[in-house]
């Protein structure tokens, strides 16, 4: 049993780490259009090159989720933190494109060891809470998403070099994960015997929790990787306007992960998922089809509104699975790495779909991809998990 101080500084320690794990990436997104401008690729090429950082997300997966359960996901989490820290400085180097691919296969892995481990603890200090708080968590990340892309973005539009913003925002990382890292529960609040255990069968639910977080993570992508050049090159934006697309998306993203646990425990995860993939594909498909960049704004409003609760209600359901339907026989740490690794194969698959398919179609058309996966998860839920 732990004390109640101590769980509250726990508390604390993984809402800042989801916070610092958006913020990195919300930086890292706002700079995509300026990397492409940098090195000179096609979107093609650019959506090949972020394939790598999707790899590099998968590639960690398995071997962060075995360390979560052998020595506590609070102590990875920790040192997972410091880790992140090193992971944009690598790609705003910027050498040349060999370079580039193997930066950002670093920054997926890296980026992915902190993510499952700070999702496991959140199932762990869920599981203590008795109640849901997974998409409170989420919801931090969603700031630190939009924060960093409304930093990135004002940098970018003031000329600051890639390098110079990346090293002060490892600097930032690096001094936040030094003050937390005492924080966390202790390694025996989640730990996991990966010794001769019998193998257990994952349940099936897993794997179609996976696929619906597979449409949302596809989605995510396509608006963190792809708004911001679609702003750029199809309505002619400036880099400070290109970046408001995924800002918009994140704020959107931020209300309804605040509200997300409220609305799951009022109306239910089936009609919470339905309305949720009915908003994003009608939102956006309505938004291309005005053909503008405020349509298109109005699209990424209605998006991050449909997909914020998504990811979230996938990894609760994952831990509470876990813990309560298979308590000694899978770790939360597990069926999380399950889960969010079928769902993140939207990441894997998305950026090099989406780019060959701007190459054929043009970006704007391509965007009703993600559209239509919204609308497939929303129409199916209540048939799959009725």
């Amino acid at each position: 049993m732990f004390k109640s101080d101590e769980f509250r500084k726990a508390r604390l320690a993984t809402l800042i780490a989801f916070l610092i794990n958006g913020f990195t990436i919300g930086n890292f997104v706002s700079r995509i259009p300026d990397f492409k401008t940098e090195l000179g690729i096609s979107n093609a090429v650019l959506g090949a090159s972020l394939f790598c950082a999707s790899i590099g997300v998968l590639s960690a997966l398995r071997p962060a989720s075995r360390s979560a359960a052998k020595y506590g996901s609070g102590p990875l989490t920790r040192y997972s933190a410091f880790t992140l820290s090193l992971a944009l400085p690598l790609v705003g180097l910027l050498f040349n494109l060999p370079w580039f691919l193997f930066s950002l296969f670093i920054y997926g892995a890296l980026s992915s060891i902190h993510d499952l481990s700070m999702n496991a603890h959140a199932a762990a200090l869920e599981n203590k809470a008795g109640k849901r708080v997974m998409s409170t968590f989420h919801a931090m990340w969603s700031i630190g998403g939009l924060s960093g892309g409304a930093i990135g973005g004002t940098l970018a539009s003031v000329g600051v070099p890639i390098r110079a913003h990346v090293l002060a925002i490892a600097i930032f990382t690096f001094l936040v994960a030094l003050t937390t890292r005492n924080w966390f529960l202790p390694a025996s609040a989640d730990m996991h015997s990966l010794g001769a255990r019998k193998k257990y069968k994952m349940p099936r639910k897993f794997y179609v929790l996976g696929l619906f977080g597979l449409c949302g993570a596809l989605g995510e992508g396509a608006a963190s990787d792809w708004g911001g050049v679609l702003a750029r090159e199809s309505f002619g934006a400036t880099p400070f306007v290109s970046a408001l697309p995924y800002v918009f998306f994140s704020l959107t993203m931020v209300i309804g992960r605040f509200s997300g646990d409220f609305l799951a425990q009022r109306f239910g995860a089936t009609k919470l998922l339905t309305w949720s993939g009915l908003v994003a594909g009608i939102g956006l498909t309505s938004g291309l089809m005005v053909g503008n960049i405020y349509g298109m704004i109005f699209g990424w409003l209605m998006f991050g509104i449909g997909l914020a609760t998504v990811i979230p209600m996938v990894i609760s359901a994952t831990g509470s699975v876990a813990n309560k339907d298979n308590a000694g026989q899978i770790s939360a740490a597990q069926g999380v790495a399950l889960v969010t690794g079928i769902a993140y194969f939207g990441f894997v698959i998305g950026p090099p779909l989406l780019g060959v398919l701007a190459d054929l179609l043009t970006l704007r058309w391509a965007m009703l991809v993600p559209a239509a996966l919204a609308l497939a998860f929303g129409l199916s839920a209540r048939k799959v998990l009725s």
